[in-house]
C-alpha cells in the first residue's frame, strides 16, 4: 500500500519503561504520547509502536510461582507475558484513537497492511517476543531500522546493575551480540534483544539502534539519523 510519509518508524518500547514499578508511569507515557504526535502532524511521519511486558510479566510469572509453589510450564509462561503486551498494546491504541488504525497486530501470519499514521502492535503466540514480532514486521514492511527502547541507555559487555565496572558498547555487530544475549529465549527474560530476534535481524541484515526510553532528545536524535546516546547494532 503506497503512502506519502516521509518515513516509517519502528518503536519496540519496552515494557519497563510502561510500568516500571507495578503501576504505570504516567507521565512518562503522556510525554511520549505529546512527542509521536507532534512527529506524525509537523514531520509527516508514520510509527509501529511495539509495547512489552517487561516488569509486568515477570511479576505475574513469578506470582504464579509462587501461589503454585512449583515453575510453570513454558507455554503458560509465555501466554501470561503475551497478554500483558496485549493490555499495553491497547492502552497505546486507545491513547492514539485519533491516529491509530482500529486493530491492534497480533497476528503474523498474516500482517495487515494500512496506511494510518500510527500502528499498534502486540505479542502473538509462545516463541515469539514483541523483540522478535518487531523484526518480522521490519521484513514485512521492508523497513530496515528499529529503535529499541530500553530502561538503559546503552548495551554493556556485562549487566552494569551487577557490575559497576561494566563497559558501555557504542556499535556491535549482531554476532558480538548473539554472544551477549545467547540462543535460546526464556519468557520474562530481561535481554537487550531477544536471542532469537537477534539471529533474525541479523540474517535480515536489519539495523537496530538501542536508546534509554526516557531520553526523547536521543529519540529525535535517532528517529533523524544523527548521532545519539546509545548503541547501533548492525
Amino acid at each position: 500500500m503506497k503512502n506519502n510519509y516521509s518515513e516509517t518508524v519502528i518503536l519496540k518500547l519496552g515494557g519497563s519503561l510502561i510500568v516500571p514499578n507495578g503501576g504505570l508511569d504516567v507521565p512518562y507515557i503522556t510525554k511520549l504520547y505529546k512527542f509521536i504526535k507532534k512527529q506524525v502532524k509537523e514531520n509527516n511521519r508514520r510509527f509501529f509502536i511495539f509495547p512489552g511486558g517487561g516488569k509486568l510479566s515477570r511479576h505475574y510469572i513469578n506470582a504464579g510461582v509462587d501461589i503454585t509453589g512449583h515453575g510453570l510450564k513454558g507455554d503458560d509462561l509465555d501466554w501470561l507475558a503475551i497478554h500483558v503486551t496485549r493490555l499495553n498494546a491497547h492502552l497505546f491504541r486507545t491513547i492514539f484513537r485519533d491516529l491509530a488504525h482500529p486493530k491492534i497486530i497480533d497476528n503474523y501470519d498474516f500482517i495487515e497492511k494500512t496506511s494510518s499514521p500510527i500502528i499498534v502492535a502486540s505479542g502473538w503466540k509462545p516463541g515469539w517476543s514483541t523483540d522478535y514480532n518487531s523484526v518480522v514486521l521490519a521484513n514485512d514492511y521492508q523497513i530496515k531500522t528499529i529503535i529499541k527502547m530500553s530502561n538503559t541507555d546503552y548495551i554493556y559487555d556485562k549487566d552494569p546493575k551487577k557490575y559497576p565496572n561494566a563497559k558501555k558498547i557504542e556499535k556491535m555487530h549482531w554476532n558480538k551480540l548473539q554472544e551477549l544475549v545467547g540462543t535460546k529465549w526464556e519468557p520474562g527474560k530481561s535481554t537487550p534483544f531477544d536471542p532469537i530476534a537477534t539471529k533474525l535481524a541479523s540474517d535480515s541484515k536489519l539495523r537496530v539502534l538501542f536508546l534509554h526510553g526516557q531520553d526523547l532528545n536521543s529519540l529525535e536524535k535517532a528517529i533523524e539519523g544523527k548521532k545519539f546516546r546509545g548503541t547501533i547494532i548492525e
